[in-house]
């Protein structure tokens, strides 16, 4: 399998059908737009080795079992259902969706007492649910930490369709981000990050996912006890047809660290945070995104153990 970091793993989005597929679900509805969805799933599954080699090593290893093509179409139609409920969330449609929550006491304390919440996530389901809740929230900011180069192509598509979509980004890797996510959760906003990708220059750390050792980066963990903060797990499985479950779930609190014990609690949370995803992944494995060599060892990453 190709060790190529997924950073540098060319977009396959084609701007034309973007285009194509917005414009059919905006003007003749979700039904409609769903249909295209089998045809972008065919095409990955043909037409890009690389992805399919990935889907069917997660696979193999979240379902216990040798994986099949049905597996893998399946898997990557789950992906497409979820960036093409992208286009409705963002417009605000959620009467088309039947999103159930639970865990929600996780937050509302937080978002109630105006500390602001640090929500984590992976590329697992889709985190555009629980951003398109907290705007249904009134008075509640949400913004969503990220590297701001990945998937260029279709984050300028939802730009296009509500200009207010990408008002609310702090780019991840810069000097001044944890500034930034200070400043949000002093103003009482939910920020939210997926902690599942490494830039291939941070900090990692070793820890068991499916049987294998992946490696984690620990930066937003670090960040979050910098500012001694609680970290929320919050997952949006994808269900099928219209149906999604946002669950929120305690994973670290970093408000009161012992003296000299901050490396230790940033280890422990990590190792939560990979038993969470795997737990997600062996009750809903469709709904795994990482379509690369997700258990390559970072070329150029230090690892952390401290």
């Amino acid at each position: 399998m190709s060790t190529q970091h997924w950073t540098a793993t060319p977009e396959r989005s084609n701007m034309l059908m973007l285009r194509i597929m917005t414009w059919i679900s905006l003007r003749m509805g979700r039904r409609a737009g769903r249909v295209i969805l089998h045809l972008i799933a065919a095409y990955f599954l043909i037409f890009s080795p690389s992805s399919r080699r990935a889907s069917l090593t997660y696979l193999t290893r979240a379902l216990n079992r040798k994986a099949n093509w049905r597996d893998m179409y399946r898997h990557f139609y789950s992906f497409a259902s979820t960036i093409h409920d992208r286009i409705y969330l963002i417009n605000q449609r959620f009467d088309l969706f039947d999103i159930q929550v639970s865990g929600q006491a996780c937050i509302d304390e937080a978002i109630q007492s105006g500390t602001g919440v640090f929500l984590v996530g992976a590329h697992f389901g889709s985190f555009e649910v629980m951003h398109a809740m907290g705007r249904s929230i009134p008075n509640l900011h949400v913004s969503m930490v990220m590297h701001e180069n990945n998937a260029m192509k279709i984050n300028a598509m939802l730009a296009a369709i509500n200009p207010e979509a990408a008002a609310d980004i702090i780019g991840l890797g810069h000097i001044d981000t944890m500034l930034k996510v200070r400043e949000r959760l002093e103003q009482g906003a939910m920020v939210g990050i997926l902690a599942d990708r490494t830039l291939g220059e941070d900090a990692t750390q070793p820890v068991s996912l499916l049987g294998h050792t992946a490696h984690l980066p620990t930066g937003p963990f670090r960040m979050a006890a910098l500012l001694r903060q609680r970290m929320v797990f919050m997952t949006g499985v994808y269900l099928g047809a219209n149906r999604y479950q946002i669950s929120f779930e305690p994973l670290a609190d970093f408000t009161d660290i012992p003296t000299g014990q901050r490396g230790t609690l940033v280890n422990a949370a990590v190792m939560r945070y990979a038993a969470l995803i795997e737990q997600h992944c062996r009750n809903a494995p469709y709904n795994w995104f990482n379509f690369f060599d997700f258990w390559q060892q970072p070329h150029t990453a230090t690892t952390e153990n401290t």
